[in-house]
């Protein structure tokens, strides 16, 4: 009897998703729970897997269409092969993927140099005396590591492993595996890698050298030209177009206004460089993050209206009684927001562990849609990159968030006498719809005292 396998729910507000890359063809025999395709939605890659054991008699998708919630992925024809699901494991002539993988833990991808395009030699040789003529004007790159390519559905890899591959630009096709039964694991793909940047570092040395033509490009996406020169091309992935509707949204509904202010943090870094090592014996990595977050949960208590959000619809505020602050995380794949729940009721060490795991999930690109849902303010670490203020844009429906500057030592007048102080700039954007200037005012200030006498977060409840 054959079961059609269909696109199930995703989460809330979530109706279509992309077909990244699919992981089986028709004949393959799949077990219930294998992963069939990997689908992208508004937030974040996730593996579908198959809800019964049978033989793949049809694939209704393909790689790269957006299909809704409920579409048929596939159907399987049930009753077929069950038993002998365990007994596939990675022969090399079967194409479907073995099952129950362990999910492997990749890095993050940022630890992973990208090999540069390096511009292909000429091909006829060039005397050894002689000059060599002028390489053209819009040299092709050498495609020396390629894409994935998208028919890789006969390929022993799981779905962690082909993501890793698609993000550093390796084809799996030209992957040999040394895991069990030939499986492709993380050190092969590294090893590709590694071999493609010996191969291009010394012809990109000799034309560096000999040729005065522009470097080669490192924008993203498919090379092509324009009217006026060479261009790269990147078909918009769905999650950068969601960020760009939310965007749009929070910039056309929400009247933004943004206070600047500074923290004195001269004695927080004191207490958290002398705790540092501390932290690291376990394991956590103290940054004065930790203490940021706990400073503007504490202060969300005590002012509501930063706390909210606005539903202009029905007319309503709805304060929020529990603390969730969204942590913006820069990746890969655009800006992730991770929800870091309870903040206020976490000491600075549990909020430290969170954030650590939580970043490196989001880095990894190993998180759910749950990780991603209910914050209440979010907070923007714009110091981690360097900067110092900024305007940024409201998380709708949030009402305000806070974007944290890069501290540095500034000289500041105390008591009538100039001293050097380490200190923190702060932004914060606020909907003005609903929170007035001297909520924001409150508010900031609020935060500002916990930072500055970092004694009270170590004490507070």
């Amino acid at each position: 009897m054959a079961t059609e396998i269909k696109l199930p729910e995703l989460g809330d507000g979530i109706e279509s998703g992309d077909i990244l890359e699919i992981f089986v063809s028709v004949g393959d025999t799949v077990s219930e729970g294998d992963d069939i395709v990997e689908v992208e939605t508004d937030k974040a890659s996730v593996p579908v897997p198959s809800t019964v054991t049978g033989t793949v008699a049809s694939i209704n998708v393909e790689s790269g269409q957006t299909i809704a919630i409920g579409d048929v992925l596939i159907t399987v024809d049930g009753g077929a092969a069950a038993p002998e699901a365990p007994a596939t494991p990675a022969v090399e002539a079967e194409p479907a993927p073995a099952p129950a993988e362990p999910e492997v833990q990749p890095e993050p991808v940022a630890a992973i140099p990208e090999p540069e395009p390096a511009p292909e030699p000429a091909p006829e040789p060039a005397p050894a005396v002689e000059a060599p003529a002028p390489v053209a004007a819009t040299p092709a790159p050498a495609p020396v590591v390629q894409p994935t390519s998208a028919d890789s559905g006969d390929i022993a890899a799981g779905p962690a492993i082909r993501r890793f591959a698609r993000e550093v630009g390796v084809d799996l096709a030209n992957v040999t595996g040394s895991g069990a039964g030939g499986r492709i694991t993380r050190e092969d793909i590294l090893e590709v890698v590694r071999q493609a940047n010996q191969q291009v570092t010394a012809p990109a040395t000799t034309q560096a050298a000999s040729s005065t033509s522009a470097p080669a490009s490192k924008a993203p996406g498919e090379p092509g030209t324009d009217a006026f020169g060479p261009v790269h091309v990147e078909s918009m992935p769905k999650i950068r177009k969601t960020i760009a509707a939310k965007m749009h949204e929070s910039w056309s509904s929400a009247p933004r206004v943004t206070n600047f202010d500074d923290a004195d943090v001269t004695d927080l870094e004191m207490i958290r460089r002398s705790s540092k090592q501390d932290y690291l014996d376990q394991g956590i990595k103290l940054t004065s993050m930790p203490f940021i977050i706990k400073s503007v949960a504490l202060a969300l208590r005590n002012n509501p209206k930063l706390n909210a959000a606005l539903d202009m619809d029905a007319g309503q505020v709805i304060y929020k009684d529990y603390v969730n602050v969204g942590i913006a995380v820069d990746s890969d794949r655009g800006l992730v927001v991770p929800s870091l729940r309870s903040a206020d009721s976490k000491s600075i060490s549990d909020i430290a562990r969170d954030l650590g795991t939580l970043a490196e999930s989001v880095r990894s690109n190993n998180f759910g849609l749950d990780d991603l849902r209910g914050s209440t303010f979010t907070i923007s670490n714009l110091g981690a990159i360097g900067g110092t203020y900024s305007t940024p844009i409201i998380n709708v429906p949030e009402v305000a968030i806070l974007l944290v500057g890069r501290t540095r030592k500034l000289p500041v007048v105390i008591d009538d006498e100039i001293e050097i102080r380490q200190v923190m700039p702060l932004s914060l954007s606020y909907d003005h719809r609903i929170v007035d200037g001297g909520d924001a005012a409150r508010f900031l200030n609020e935060v500002i005292g916990y930072l500055q006498a970092p004694s009270r977060l170590l004490l507070a409840p």
